[in-house]
């Protein structure tokens, strides 16, 4: 039987939004411990961007150079684990892990990430953060003017075929089955010079995860550089509804701009509750958490 240690504040999740809120307790000399089960949803994607001063470097990299950094600060504590239970109890929580030691803390701050779901299409997943992307803000660049797909149907395909479209003229829309566009969207579209394709998708074929043809069902391959996709995604973690949080319309835990939650002393940071998934947003995120979190550390104790 392992004996329970505390901390001032346990952060669920090490990458960006957690250890960018470790640095900000470390440097406020709060015993942080800072549990991580080393799946970021970005682990295959080469580089990040959009990033100041980081542009461009490996999603990696930046977490590594983030965790050495931490080591200068003696009350932070990193730690591979896998929290699976926690429970709000006098004084804070307690968080138990699948390696058999829990920890109790004043504060928690979740700041687990999101899975994506992603389609059973060959060659997708493969794909996925390389040259099948999320979002334009942070590949949009180096894809720019070259031949490029959307895979959307309906309202949500047409914003996204739209917003893509600003990168490169040379684009075409997927909809992986009949359109359901309406007439008008997809005269904007076709106008624009959009290509409206309603094969459905058979196989993403692709070197090492480069994307270089999509084949349809209809016996087409065509050539591409890169392919946009929306995917639904889940919760990594259901820590939060174990403690009673409840999920928005579109699947993200609900705080306020700081990250504080419905639930005293629980904070959330990062993708978990913030639709821009980006590496930036996640590192402002987790810092305005952690300052908020030590500002009720001082009021509760002054």
């Amino acid at each position: 039987m392992h004996p329970d240690q505390s901390y001032d504040v346990l952060i669920i999740g090490g990458s960006y939004a957690g250890l960018s809120a470790a640095l900000v307790l470390g440097r406020a000399l709060r015993r942080v411990l800072v549990l991580d089960a080393g799946r970021p949803c970005n682990r295959q994607t080469p580089h990040a961007h959009g990033f100041l001063t980081r542009d461009g470097a490996a999603p990696a990299e930046l977490a590594a150079l983030a965790r050495a950094q931490l080591a200068a600060y003696p009350t932070v504590q990193l730690r591979a684990a896998t929290a699976t239970r926690a429970t709000a109890e006098a004084g804070g929580f307690r968080v138990e892990t699948a390696e058999g030691p829990a920890y109790r803390a004043r504060k928690l701050l979740l700041a687990t990430g999101l899975h994506d779901e992603l389609p059973p299409l060959p060659g997708f997943a493969e794909c996925w953060g390389i040259s099948v992307l999320h979002c334009p803000y942070c590949h949009g660049y180096e894809v720019h003017g070259q031949p490029l797909a959307v895979l959307g149907n309906g309202d949500t395909g047409f914003e996204f075929a739209r917003l893509i479209h600003h990168w490169s003229p040379d684009l075409r829309l997927l909809t992986n089955g009949p359109s359901t566009l309406s007439a008008e969207q997809a005269a904007h579209l076709t106008a624009r010079g959009v290509a409206i394709i309603e094969a459905p998708l058979q196989a993403v074929e692709h070197q090492a995860g480069q994307l270089h043809h999509l084949r349809l069902a209809d016996g087409t391959r065509l050539p591409l550089t890169a392919m946009f996709a929306r995917v639904p995604f889940r919760q990594s973690s259901d820590l939060g509804t174990q403690l009673g949080l409840t999920l928005s319309p579109t699947g993200l835990l609900a705080a306020d701009e700081f990250g504080r939650t419905a639930v005293a002393g629980l904070y959330v940071a990062g993708d978990n509750s913030s639709p821009m998934r980006q590496l930036a947003a996640a590192v402002a995120n987790g810092s305005k958490a952690a300052a908020f979190i030590n500002h009720e550390l001082i009021a509760e104790d002054f």
